[in-house]
């Protein structure tokens, strides 16, 4: 088989003979790599019209992994906070504890500083005020625990309050306690009373202005209320005697002592020696002579030295 060739830069034809056997090796051979720069054309064409979606799938591909390491993140804070939580609802439950244990000290505290039912009541919150604070910055906790950590921030606002009102009425009660006569100078019975009685000496109708305490020689006498010393010496008819004022128009007088162990201007406390019982002045034994005075008046002192602190 022959196939002719005519080409207008040559005159002649040229003639190719295919049973010629390396003839035929050429043609193969150029042929093939005709088909090889198709299919190569054909692969390249492809590639550059499926590289944008390529690069859209490995984009998406990336921020579904990195999505999936948030979300793991996401689920370590969520357990961190559920932790951080639990633990706050435990301390909430212990503050509530120590808030009842504060609430029930209170109460006792009242009790045993004796004040009167209506003075103090730990139930209810001291009237206070003040100028709304706008200035705070808010952050947000899960509902039920907000709600339980406001409550408890307030009961320990008005615990604190109530314990301030609290001693300070247990201060107020303890300071007019020192300054108000209460019990006995001195150890010992009551041998005379105050009023009106028979004069020891004459036996004529005479007023006792205080009560005789019969007592030792010597038997410390001490004051029944913080005060100051306004007068140590002798008075007539009292012998040796000692003057306490006590302010808010408390005043006793000490009389009959063999000794005075304090002097004017000295300030003395509760229970504080400031003489020894004896029998000078217008006396038949040892004895004290106990009187209280209120507003410039005197009074009977039975009801102080009943009293007890």
């Amino acid at each position: 088989m022959q196939i002719i060739l005519v080409s207008r830069a040559r005159k002649l034809p040229q003639t190719l003979d295919l049973a010629n056997r390396r003839l035929r090796w050429k043609l193969f051979a150029l042929a093939s790599v005709a088909v090889l720069a198709c299919m190569s054309a054909g692969v390249a064409l492809a590639l550059l019209v499926a590289s944008p979606r390529d690069r859209s799938l490995a984009e998406i591909h990336a921020l579904q992994q990195e999505i999936g390491q948030q979300k793991a993140q996401l689920g370590t804070v969520r357990e961190d906070a559920r932790r951080g939580l639990d633990a706050l609802a435990v301390k909430l439950g212990q503050l509530q504890a120590q808030s009842t244990r504060l609430n029930a000290l209170g109460e006792r505290l009242a009790e045993v500083g004796k004040l009167d039912s209506g003075e103090f009541n730990f139930d209810q919150q001291p009237a206070v005020g003040g100028v709304e604070d706008a200035s705070g910055t808010a952050y947000a906790l899960p509902p039920s625990l907000d709600s339980g950590i406001n409550q408890l921030a307030s009961q320990f606002d008005r615990q604190q309050a109530q314990l301030s009102a609290l001693q300070s009425l247990l201060l107020d009660a303890k300071i007019e306690s020192n300054l108000k006569p209460t019990g006995m100078p001195v150890p010992g019975y009551i041998s005379s009373y105050f009023g009106v009685r028979a004069d020891p000496f004459d036996g004529h109708s005479a007023r006792h202005t205080g009560i005789d305490i019969s007592t030792p020689l010597g038997t410390a006498v001490h004051t029944v209320a913080e005060g100051m010393v306004t007068f140590a010496g002798v008075r007539s008819g009292y012998g040796k005697v000692i003057e306490i004022d006590h302010g808010n128009g408390y005043m006793t007088r000490y009389a009959h002592n063999s000794a005075l162990e304090v002097r004017p201007g000295q300030h003395v406390q509760v229970g504080d020696v400031v003489a020894r019982a004896g029998s000078t002045g217008r006396s038949t034994g040892s004895h004290v002579h106990f009187e209280v005075w209120y507003d410039g008046r005197v009074v009977n002192p039975l009801a102080f030295v009943r009293n007890h602190r």
